[in-house]
């Protein structure tokens, strides 16, 4: 089951033309990535950084934009996670408006990481990838 949640979009995360300035795409998802792990994991992702000493390096990322989400509109994102592999993990996004609308879809992969040599990657944990199996489409 995917993992849903929702915001409002509000005024710093606009341009000019009122509408979200694409940059704040990726800082949304990223704050809707933090709060999917108490839902997937149950603990809260400061937890797994901070006591697991677990980081998560984005390694690959793509999207696509496909609809402008204004100034007042509400962003509903669903996060699935596709494929678990051995210190990697692919996460779907996809961004609607309140009427529904795709607006923005992404793909990213991050790689599991000690905190304390982070460019030393480590396998998934086995209660990490039980947990994210809930994420699975």
């Amino acid at each position: 089951m995917p993992f849903v949640s929702e915001r409002r979009v509000d005024f710093p995360m606009v341009d000019l033309a009122k509408i979200v300035y694409y940059p704040r795409f990726w800082d949304m998802a990223h704050r809707f990535y933090e709060e999917s792990w108490e839902y997937s994991c149950g603990m809260h992702y400061n937890h797994i950084l901070s006591d697991h000493r677990i980081g998560f390096p984005l390694v690959h990322s793509e999207a696509e934009f496909l609809h402008p989400l204004s100034y007042g509109d509400t962003v509903h994102c669903t996060i699935t996670v596709p494929r678990v592999g051995n210190t990697s993990i692919e996460w779907h996004y996809e961004f609607r408006n309140q009427e529904g609308t795709l607006c923005w879809k992404a793909k990213q992969i991050t790689v599991c990481t000690s905190m304390d040599e982070l460019k030393s990657k480590i396998s998934v944990p086995d209660w990490m990838r039980e947990g994210l199996s809930k994420l699975s489409n």
